[in-house]
């Protein structure tokens, strides 16, 4: 279809995945977009399989009810463990956000490299960045740290502040003299971090951004489907599970991202 201005769907726990708007948005400024941010349950990190999957394919339905005309599943635990399961009832085309990642971190990392990856716990569970990197390089060395307290401090508006830096160096200070080739922020919530996180790795450290990264994916996903919107100027739409005025409030503070009216959708 030539011209689709059916809107991009795009879903995560909470704020993070405003990190992949703002990416699609620089890549792709003619799309529509509809984002939901499932503040209602943030986070996922610490949920069940079972949950995560059925959070997702609740959202992914109302966004179906969109009329969307692509999808991209914007938190790395969702995209860990309900990928398929959201594939399998869509309509629509699906990507994820780990995928992008991994590929970007291997371009970076020489032969025997290393790669350190950061993630929510449940996505550390799942070894998906692992399973995904050594699939693609068997011979690179993959460690995996999850950093559970990361989001929540996101979502707190904590980015930058002492107890960041605090959290962020209980998590990751043993890591920083490792002389690791890349390390991927395997949760979209992390890149509202990366100064903090760069502060305690040190400013040499070479950090994959999965937002970016799956950003230029879904450009070419749609370039090649034929689905690419040819306006200029695309609309957004904001829907959350709770707390509107908090969502707005941030995403503004941490992105500049102006939202205007947030709908509420609850479950």
């Amino acid at each position: 279809m030539k011209g689709d201005k059916r809107p991009i769907g795009i879903f995560d726990s909470g704020l993070g995945g405003l990190t992949v708007y703002k990416a699609v948005r620089e890549l792709l400024p003619g799309e529509n977009v509809v984002y939901f941010g499932d503040t209602a349950r943030v986070p996922y990190g610490t949920k069940s399989p079972g949950a995560v999957i059925a959070f997702s394919k609740e959202i992914s339905r109302c966004l179906f009810d969109r009329k969307i005309k692509f999808l991209i599943v914007a938190c790395n635990t969702a995209s860990s463990l309900a990928l398929e399961e959201i594939r399998r009832i869509s309509p629509v085309p699906v990507m994820g956000v780990i995928s992008p990642g991994v590929d970007a971190a291997l371009a970076m990392a020489p032969r025997r490299g290393r790669i350190l990856v950061t993630g929510t716990s449940a996505t550390v569970a799942s070894r998906a960045y692992s399973l995904a990197l050594l699939g693609e390089r068997p011979d690179v060395h993959v460690v995996e740290k999850a950093c559970p307290l990361f989001v929540p401090l996101v979502e707190e508006g904590w980015c930058g502040k002492p107890l960041a830096v605090l959290v962020a160096r209980e998590y990751l200070a043993a890591f920083k003299n490792k002389k690791f080739d890349a390390v991927i922020l395997g949760c979209t919530h992390y890149p509202l971090l990366k100064k903090t996180i760069r502060r305690v790795l040190g400013p040499r450290v070479r950090i994959v951004d999965s937002a970016m990264a799956a950003a230029r994916v879904a450009r070419q996903a749609l370039a090649a489907a034929g689905i690419l919107n040819s306006g200029r100027f695309g609309k957004a739409f904001f829907m959350v599970s709770d707390a509107p005025g908090r969502f707005s409030e941030l995403a503004l503070r941490l992105l500049k991202i102006k939202t205007g009216e947030v709908a509420v959708k609850r479950f």
